[in-house]
């Protein structure tokens, strides 16, 4: 099983992935699994129905919304990052957290690097997937790069304006 890095509270942890993400064309194993959108649709509630944790996979293209229903059947809904200046995927966990007011697992997976966890955490991810090979103690050190923020986001963190007052 790949590793993870997980947020727990302020520090970052490595953790195994428990989770098989399933391609379409796959046959859906026992375990845990994350499934594209698509498949959720079409096989979704029987699986959760006969009491599977169960993923999505939403890709930038596809609206976040269409889970509204479902977000409190799902263990975890994974972001896609499909290359690394595509950033569609920070508004997706955005209107996870504080649009549809998800407190799942929401998991940044696709081109995932360092440089990013700082927003990331920022936008309400709490699991990443990285391909640089980042370690909990890197991603921690990303992640707090910056003492001061200048506005309000999924990490509740005050900004620098009620800091100073």
């Amino acid at each position: 099983m790949p590793t993870l890095i997980k947020r727990t509270g302020e520090g970052f942890t490595a953790a195994e992935d428990i989770f098989t993400d399933v391609a379409d064309e796959d046959a859906i194993p026992n375990g845990p699994v994350i499934l594209s959108m698509a498949r959720f649709q079409a096989e979704g509630d029987a699986l959760v129905t006969a009491g599977r944790s169960v993923g999505v996979r939403i890709q930038p293209d596809e609206a976040v919304e269409d889970l509204a229903y479902d977000l409190p059947r799902l263990a975890l809904v994974g972001a896609v990052f499909p290359k690394f200046r595509d950033g569609r995927a920070f508004t997706t966990a955005t209107l996870l957290r504080e649009r549809l007011g998800y407190q799942g697992e929401v998991r940044a997976m696709g081109e995932v690097m360092r440089d990013q966890a700082l927003f990331m955490v920022r936008c309400g991810f709490d699991s990443f997937a990285p391909v640089d090979g980042a370690t909990p103690s890197d991603w921690a050190k990303a992640a707090g790069l910056f003492r001061h923020v200048y506005q309000r986001a999924a990490d509740h963190r005050p900004p620098a304006f009620e800091e100073r007052g």
